[in-house]
């Protein structure tokens, strides 16, 4: 499992983060991989493909897999509200970098986040696998959840899908 494709190294002291939200939750991914916000778009289910990855979208004339974080933080698959969108997002799988598309209860803003308000999932007392957590940080008195894409992934079977790498799609 590779690491993100194309994001840019932040500063020591600065997360530049797209924040969203999931069954009432903050979570937040690293702005230099999102390509684009959508609204809801029309999903095409993928026969005996898992949950996580169960349904696929047109995205610009591409077939692009639709992720639900939500279930690999053992949430509850959410039925799309008004406020309800799709991330894109660019990431390296298998070194080729891919478009996904990540399903949002809300996305609220791009943001700074400072480190020194960041620190590493406790392995116990939380509700969710640590190891699918990156950073936890802390704003306003809220907690900001960073998952940890490439385990998410690996973890919850991406291969079960066909993704097709960007650069095949440019020849």
């Amino acid at each position: 499992m590779g690491a993100p494709a194309m994001t840019p190294e932040p500063s020591d002291d600065l997360i530049e983060a797209l924040t969203f939200d999931l069954q009432g939750e903050t979570f937040a991914l690293e702005a230099g991989l999102v390509r684009e916000v959508l609204d809801m778009l029309p999903e095409t289910d993928v026969p005996g493909a898992p949950p996580f990855v169960g349904a696929v979208i047109n995205f610009r004339g591409r077939v692009i897999p639709l992720v639900d974080l939500r279930l690999a933080f053992d949430m509850t698959a959410g039925t799309p509200t008004i406020d309800s969108r799709i991330v894109v997002i660019e990431y390296d799988l298998d070194g080729e970098p891919t478009l996904i598309g990540l399903r949002a209860d809300k996305v609220h803003e791009v943001t700074s986040i400072t480190r020194d308000t960041t620190e590493q999932a406790p392995r116990v007392g939380l509700r969710w696998r640590p190891d699918f957590i990156r950073l936890l940080a802390r704003r306003n008195g809220d907690l900001i959840v960073i998952p940890d894409l490439g385990q998410i992934f690996a973890a919850r079977g991406r291969s079960t899908t066909t993704v097709t790498p960007i650069n095949a799609l440019q020849s």
